[in-house]
């Protein structure tokens, strides 16, 4: 099941940023994509608060949920969706295999594109399915294995070898570094919604934030009990624990995005994408700085929507700074191959 979201995935989001790249100038850019980005959070806001309605009445609800939301996002395509300008006729003369050896020109030769792509799925599922211990020397092994044998066959270097043959080439390589460093990027995002969580659970202290807000969930609950409401069991869906659910807090995130990306794409339109991308970096450096200074709620909320700026500035950039640099003809691989350092982060 989940290869199958896998592939649906890399199907479909290469080509909406595709998309976007293709539909919009430097000029516009920085807008577009930053759009474009609201609105994925705007899922990302809306999603978590609907599952947690619908598994009040059944897991399989959330399922059934979020397989509805995708077919009426297929439909609303269906009806809407207007194909950007592309030459036609140049696609059409292009087989499938000089596809594949298009999508492997980019990361490199044959030799070099086995290398990346036996790491990424030794990091990427080894870190799901095995122990550190495991999976990180079998990336080692499989690393010195290539190198080893790519000091074997330089020495006897053959124009017409197989592909097996030849010594590794480097496709984009200004590319391919791009990746490798928003790979560390994608790591300390990840955090928010892998370790954070647990850091809520386990240390936090958010009772400043429920005495902040105490007076107006008691106005809320008195105006629903005047309308005869039963408000007995509504602090369950906040607090657990005497505490705020940690995934409230995470959701902030998502929330400071919906609220802040068109307006900071807006600030940022003039400056170069690589530039921007910097920026959002160190600010998210500083934002987990913050989590330094104590453990309460507000310091939390303060760090994670510091983070949320940050990560205004460096994703929809960075997207744009893939499309850009990128050949038309190559516009949908190289978004498609953006998403290795998502998976390797």
């Amino acid at each position: 099941v989940y290869f199958l979201v896998a592939i649906g995935h890399g199907m479909f989001k290469p080509v909406v940023i595709s998309t976007v790249a293709k539909s919009t100038t430097e000029k516009t850019g920085s807008m577009g994509f930053g759009i474009f980005y609201m609105m994925v959070n705007v899922g990302g806001f809306l999603g978590p608060i609907v599952a947690g309605v619908v598994r009040g009445w059944d897991w399989q609800y959330v399922f059934y949920a979020s397989a509805g939301w995708l077919v009426l996002m297929g439909v609303i395509a269906l009806l809407v969706y207007k194909e950007p300008p592309r030459d036609a006729e140049a696609e059409s003369r292009r087989s499938l295999g000089e596809v594949f050896r298009g999508m492997i020109g980019v990361v490199g030769n044959g030799r070099f594109f086995v290398l990346i792509a036996g790491l990424l799925l030794l990091l990427v599922m080894g870190s799901k399915w095995l122990a550190p211990g495991q999976y990180l020397p079998a990336a080692g092994a499989w690393l010195v294995l290539n190198f080893l044998w790519d000091a074997a066959v330089r020495g006897r270097r053959r124009a017409d070898a197989p592909w097996l043959l030849q010594p590794m080439q480097v496709g984009e390589g200004r590319y391919l570094v791009f990746l490798v460093l928003m790979a560390f990027f994608w790591t300390s995002f990840n955090q928010i919604f892998m370790t954070l969580p647990e850091y809520i659970r386990d240390y936090a202290d958010t009772s400043d934030l429920i005495r902040s807000f105490t007076p107006a969930a008691g106005w809320i609950t008195g105006l629903a009990q005047q309308l005869g409401l039963n408000t007995s069991e509504w602090s369950r869906a906040v607090l657990e624990h005497g505490q705020v659910k940690p995934e409230h807090l995470i959701n902030l995130n998502a929330l400071g995005i919906i609220v802040g990306q068109v307006a900071i794409a807006y600030m940022v339109r003039k400056l170069q994408p690589l530039t921007t991308i910097i920026l959002g970096s160190f600010i998210t450096v500083i934002s987990f700085l913050l989590y330094l200074v104590g453990q309460g709620g507000w310091v939390i909320v303060i760090a994670v929507l510091v983070f949320s700026i940050g990560e205004m500035l460096a994703c929809p950039r960075s997207k744009e700074y893939a499309g850009r640099i990128a050949p038309p003809e190559k516009v949908g691989m190289y978004m498609g191959y953006f998403y290795w350092c998502v998976a390797l982060g």
